[in-house]
């Protein structure tokens, strides 16, 4: 399966650490919530399903 390979690019693994990161910083500091109506949580949710998308898209069709 194309989602379990071991080659994994260390670029889409250092994404995914920012992502964690900024997630954990957005609700234990700024106070972000899903569905709290704030716009900047919003766009980041987007952007990052976005990406992970594309990443995935990719994948699948290589």
């Amino acid at each position: 399966m194309a989602l379990l390979e071991s080659d994994q690019s260390p670029l889409v693994s250092a994404f995914g650490l920012l992502v964690a990161l900024v997630a954990v910083v957005g609700t234990r500091v700024l106070g972000w919530e899903w569905g709290s109506g704030r716009l900047v949580p919003t766009l980041v949710g987007v952007a990052v399903a976005g990406v992970a998308v594309a990443i995935v898209a990719t994948r699948v069709l290589r």
